[in-house]
């Protein structure tokens, strides 16, 4: 299906039978951080009932244990710092953006590795406006799909990369890592808060998306992206961003 689209007086196509989706999905084997355990997916027991039909059920009717933050690709609001708690399900109420993806290789500051405004500022396209940014970290190999992050002190943001972000009113951001902030930062949490513009000039709205996964086939530049989560009511929830390559139709 070829629609088009017009988005700050740039005229756009795409195909929606091409979605290509950057989400982890929920696993046992899956991504994890923050220490927490893996992913339990385990059937139902009622007294001699067990929800399996392999164990002679007539249907599978399994509970799911797993956190939002620490197992797989999930999107967060302003509510992930704030003591109003607000919800994912109410902060954002429209699901399509014009993306771009670019690919950083986070840099050597001490015994971290990070991302700084520089390169940010040498890879964002000054062609078109975008509302999500999506940033894929080098090296870019399988195991971001099932890796333990926990206590590796993985890549992060520096605080002014994500206020330079913000200052291009980019509303959301998506990355390959656990968060956007050191894993061990004393709680300071200053990109998350630099994102948001937390507390004195909050951007409701704008949303951060972790733990995704840009294959290497997937080329640097513009897209539509398609934000799909589950609508809980809590500041986090599992998601499923779907990209649509876009050109621009006058070319």
């Amino acid at each position: 299906m070829i629609v088009e689209i017009e988005h700050n007086n740039v005229n756009y196509i795409t195909n929606l039978n091409n979605p290509i989706d950057i989400s982890i999905p929920i696993s046992s084997n899956g991504a994890v951080a923050w220490g927490m355990p893996p992913v339990t997916i385990l059937p139902v027991k009622e007294g001699d009932w067990i929800g399996d039909v392999a164990q002679g059920s007539s249907v599978n009717f399994n509970n799911i244990l797993f956190n939002p933050h620490a197992h797989t690709t999930h999107t967060e609001c302003v509510g992930h710092i704030s003591p109003n708690k607000e919800s994912i399900n109410k902060e954002l109420s429209t699901f399509f953006f014009i993306a771009e993806v670019i690919t950083v290789f986070p840099k050597k500051k001490g015994q971290d590795c990070v991302i700084t405004k520089k390169m940010l500022e040498n890879k964002i396209s000054k062609d078109h406006e975008i509302d999500a940014l999506i940033i894929r970290t080098l090296p870019n190999t399988q195991d971001k799909l099932s890796i333990n992050y926990s206590k590796k002190n993985p890549p992060y943001l520096l605080s002014s990369a994500t206020e330079y972000i913000a200052e291009l009113n980019i509303k959301h951001l998506l990355i390959d890592l656990p968060s956007v902030d050191k894993e061990k930062d004393e709680g300071k949490l200053k990109s998350h808060k630099s994102f948001w513009g937390f507390p004195d000039n909050i951007r409701h709205g704008s949303t951060i998306t972790e733990l995704i996964y840009v294959h290497n086939d997937i080329c640097d530049g513009c897209y539509l992206l398609n934000l799909q989560f589950v609508p809980f009511e809590n500041d986090a929830s599992p998601s499923r961003p779907v990209l649509f390559k876009l050109q621009q139709k006058n070319k």
